[in-house]
């Protein structure tokens, strides 16, 4: 399996079982998610060893921990924004950011679960499956 296809597979995997097991009814798990996915590239910095790319990483990592919280707070289309966002960035991370402790396939892996994990809540939202405004 290619890294694309286990990402578009595990990212239906936990929208689906955050569906049946009822998790997305908590507001609080697709920012969960929103939260932990870019949190991975700080843990390949420091499995790395560099320092300044942990710090570079940290921005980006405070950025989607914020925006996760507004989403939270103020409506969840922002976490699937959020999330399609990040499996972009993905693709130009990168160029951006020199990660010495990134596997080779983990930027089309990411990427492809972020964008299926965004896409997802996206269409539970537009469903009207999951409330996108705290009630």
């Amino acid at each position: 399996m290619t890294p694309y296809l286990i990402g578009i597979v595990l990212a239906l995997g936990v929208g689906l079982l955050g569906t049946f097991a009822g998790f997305e009814r908590d507001r609080a798990y697709y920012a969960t998610i929103t939260i932990v996915v870019p949190s991975y590239f700080g843990l390949y910095a420091i499995l790395g060893g560099s320092t300044p790319v942990l710090l570079q990483e940290s921005v980006v990592i405070a950025a989607y921990l914020v925006g996760a919280v507004l989403g939270f707070q103020r409506n969840i289309w922002l976490l699937a924004a959020l999330l399609v966002g990040h499996g972009l960035f993905d693709a130009v991370h990168g160029f951006l950011i020199t990660n010495p402790g990134l596997p080779a396939w983990w930027p089309a892996f990411c990427g492809s679960f972020d964008v299926v994990a965004g896409a997802y809540l996206a269409l539970r939202l537009r469903s009207g499956a999951v409330s996108a405004k705290p009630r």
